[in-house]
């Protein structure tokens, strides 16, 4: 699928995804922008754990908790108002305006590490609005639809693979004001990381050691098991299955995995993308319906690439949320946010079972 492509004010490109038989009408961009300068983001290792930290001091001036009729990511029919200036849109793609990772990255990272080691904050952050309904969720949107945003994280997924210097490609959503959101719009936003992020890199340092030992990939025994085990599956299909992990780290975690090896969207053929729509919206609606409010959210699609470094990479999605009953916030407090140790205060199989129900 290949989107409509649309210039913005300030040079940024705006992408409009269709269903069949719709087409976006884009007008001209008629807003008074800041020019873009380039990167103003930087990475800075931290000697401690050697891991890579963004500094992005542009975004404190982000765009935060705008009133309805101010939203940047509703249809802009005027040209002056609007991150989309359309009179509707069915899934929109365009470069964040406040990003955390912004230029060409081909020079790749310093490989000497010594001192106060730093490097400009080379990357890619999009954000990709889901509908052009306000008030509205993930959801909520028919089968047709949620595939056009899956078909729209494929296409982005491909592209920014192929830039030169970016190392992971990581698709996401975060929903809910607890979870810190500050745009309610339903939409959520693609990172192009110059470096294999920290949870990635364990993930992919396991799977490595249990190759070495068992001599097979490490998420397909994963699934395998969890399927065999039965008690922590929420829903399958015939491409992909959903079940709550045994080592849940969250109040509520759903993970989905797909039924044969792929280490991206890209991989997916059409019934395992349509595959994967479904069950996504499976979830999500269990999730909505588990309390009397929508649940607050996180959702990460784990991609990887064919590198040496990530060929045991296997594509899945975590979905997390931190409520833990229908009035109480889980915090990640000192255990979790210092010590990266993490304690859950419920049973896997209990949620799982509450899902199942739902």
């Amino acid at each position: 699928m290949e989107p409509q492509r649309w210039p913005l004010a300030d040079g940024r490109e705006l992408l409009f995804f269709s269903l069949p038989g719709h087409g976006a009408a884009p007008l001209p961009d008629r807003r008074v922008l800041p020019g873009r300068t380039g990167s103003h983001t930087e990475l800075r290792l931290d000697r401690q754990t050697g891991e890579w930290v963004v500094i992005a001091a542009l975004r404190q001036n982000r765009t935060y908790k705008p009133a309805p009729d101010q939203c940047p990511l509703c249809p802009g029919p005027s040209g002056i108002s609007s991150e989309v200036p359309a009179p509707d849109y069915d899934v929109v793609v365009f470069e964040n305006r406040f990003p955390s990772l912004a230029g060409d990255g081909s020079c790749g990272l310093p490989d000497a590490v010594d001192g106060f080691t730093s490097a400009p904050g080379n990357g890619h952050c999009e954000v990709i609005a889901f509908s052009s309904d306000h008030t509205g969720r993930f959801a909520d949107l028919d089968a047709d639809h949620a595939l056009l945003v899956v078909q729209a994280w494929r296409h982005r997924t491909a592209e920014l693979m192929a830039r030169p210097g970016i190392e992971e490609v990581f698709c996401f959503e975060n929903r809910g004001e607890e979870i810190g959101v500050t745009l309610t719009h339903p939409h959520g936003q693609i990172y192009a990381y110059p470096y294999l992020t920290p949870r990635t890199a364990t993930m992919l340092r396991q799977a490595r050691l249990h190759r070495e030992r068992h001599g097979t990939n490490l998420f397909a025994r994963i699934l395998a098991d969890e399927v065999d085990q039965g008690s922590r599956i929420v829903a399958r299909n015939d491409s992909f299955t959903a079940f709550v992990p045994f080592a849940s780290r969250w109040p509520l975690e759903v993970h989905i995995y797909p039924h044969r090896f792929v280490r991206n969207l890209t991989d997916l053929d059409g019934a395992e993308l349509e595959g994967f729509a479904r069950i996504y919206l499976d979830v999500l609606g269990r999730f909505d319906r588990l309390y009397d409010a929508p649940l607050p959210y996180m959702s990460a699609l784990h991609q990887y690439t064919e590198d040496d470094a990530q060929r045991e990479g296997y594509f899945h999605v975590e979905l997390l949320s931190i409520r833990r009953t229908a009035t109480k916030i889980k915090y990640l407090a000192s255990s979790e946010s210092a010590m990266g140790a993490f304690i859950n205060d419920t049973t896997p199989e209990i949620v799982a079972g509450r899902l199942r129900e739902l």
